[in-house]
């Protein structure tokens, strides 16, 4: 009896992109009209930044390919070297294994690989999260991808509205919440599991111990792409603010983007130089132990497009810093400062003073997107051809 389950390939490339998307995978993989083709790429296969994909296979996930195709200089030329190498790996990948669909994640550099390898290859494409604002490249990225895509999933109204703006068939968008939001609501549901006997049990980190049954902050900073050269000093400050404020923090290593070398250059200095006892340096934590962890924070300072998303969810007071999430829509919990030290601590403080989460915001999602986004793709439409919609 021939085989009838829809292909869905999917191209993971980062920590970040895994938890986006492990709703959606786990939703495929149970489908009995799908069948889930697992490709680990880029920096989820390195392990300079936690080998994130021994985190997939343990969760119980097959990857039936890893694409190595990281150029090391973490600048912006090797950043587009990167996304060519990707292009050429994927699109054999792709030939060889036939999809009947591809799935985008976001606006990681990395994931325009996957949409340009599978669109030449008249394969239709699935995005998740278009529609969205951000800074840096990764807004031209995600728009791009857009355009590549045959399918959109999309986060809320506001992003469906922009993705119809760029001229794509409404009955091609799908307002279906964000898979991360699946997680998020999973762990808020359960997450007292989490303590600083499991935290230090289940990770090797670096420098001092961070009680995680007290006060404690998360810093987790990423460069940004158009200001990379900046991207030394820019952490340097908000270390500067963790540092003086004494709180106990738990820093997490940035991503691969332009500058990531100057900011992981920073927490090294400070590591080596000052021995800090309240901080602790962790390269990666599994999608929901990280959540857990947030769920204990006091405050995440930082730029990662977790205090904006998931945080708005969870009620996690967050200091967003700089440009890096310039436009995204915000919940309550965000109070947005510049790169100086006294205007992180000031905003940590102002958090620290009203105490508590913020009320939960569905922005983002109601935690179902992982089984709405699989029940689509077994039976939408597919369609390679696009017109562009007046």
């Amino acid at each position: 009896m021939l085989n009838m389950k829809r292909k869905i390939a999917v191209v993971v490339t980062s920590r970040a992109s895994y938890a986006r998307i492990k709703t959606v995978l786990k939703s495929i993989r149970e489908h009995p009209e799908l069948e889930l083709f697992l490709i680990g790429a880029a920096s989820l296969v390195l392990s300079k930044f936690g080998n994130a994909a021994e985190v997939m296979e343990k969760d119980g996930f097959t990857i039936h390919e890893k694409v190595y195709m990281i150029i090391e200089g973490e600048n912006p030329t090797t950043m587009a070297k990167s996304v060519g190498i990707g292009v050429m790996e994927l699109a054999t990948i792709f030939d060889n294994y036939k999809p009947d669909i591809v799935i985008s994640i976001a606006d990681r550099f990395e994931t325009i690989s996957t949409a340009i390898a599978a669109s030449y290859l008249n394969i239709p494409v699935a995005h998740v999260q278009g529609g969205e604002i951000s800074g840096s490249i990764d807004e031209k990225v995600r728009h791009a991808v857009t355009k590549l895509s045959s399918l959109h999933f999309v986060s809320n109204q506001q992003a469906a509205k922009r993705v119809r703006l760029m001229g794509e068939d409404e009955s091609s968008i799908f307002i279906t919440g964000c898979p991360s939001i699946d997680l998020a609501a999973k762990v808020k549901n359960n997450f007292s599991y989490m303590n600083t006997e499991y935290l230090y049990s289940h990770y090797f980190g670096t420098s001092g111990r961070v009680d995680i049954d007290k006060d404690f902050l998360i810093v987790m900073q990423h460069p940004v792409t158009t200001e990379f050269k900046d991207a030394y000093t820019q952490m340097q400050e908000t270390l500067a603010a963790v540092y003086e404020m004494k709180i106990p923090a738990i820093v997490l290593w940035p991503n691969i983007d332009a500058g990531s070398d100057m900011t992981s250059k920073a927490i090294r200095i400070l590591r080596e130089k000052y021995h800090p006892e309240n901080f602790h340096f962790f390269l990666n934590l599994s999608a929901e132990d990280f959540l857990a962890v947030l769920m204990k924070a006091r405050c995440i300072v930082g730029n990662s497009s977790v205090g904006i998303r998931e945080c708005s969810y969870l009620g996690v007071p967050t200091v967003n810093i700089g440009n890096r999430q310039q436009g995204r829509d915000r919940a309550e919990n965000v109070i947005d400062v510049g790169h100086s030290s006294q205007e992180i601590i000031q905003a940590v403080q102002k958090h620290l003073k009203k105490g508590g989460r913020y009320e939960s915001s569905a922005l983002y999602g109601d935690g179902n997107a992982g089984k709405k986004i699989a029940d689509i793709l077994s039976t939408v439409k597919l369609c390679i051809e696009k017109r562009f919609k007046e």
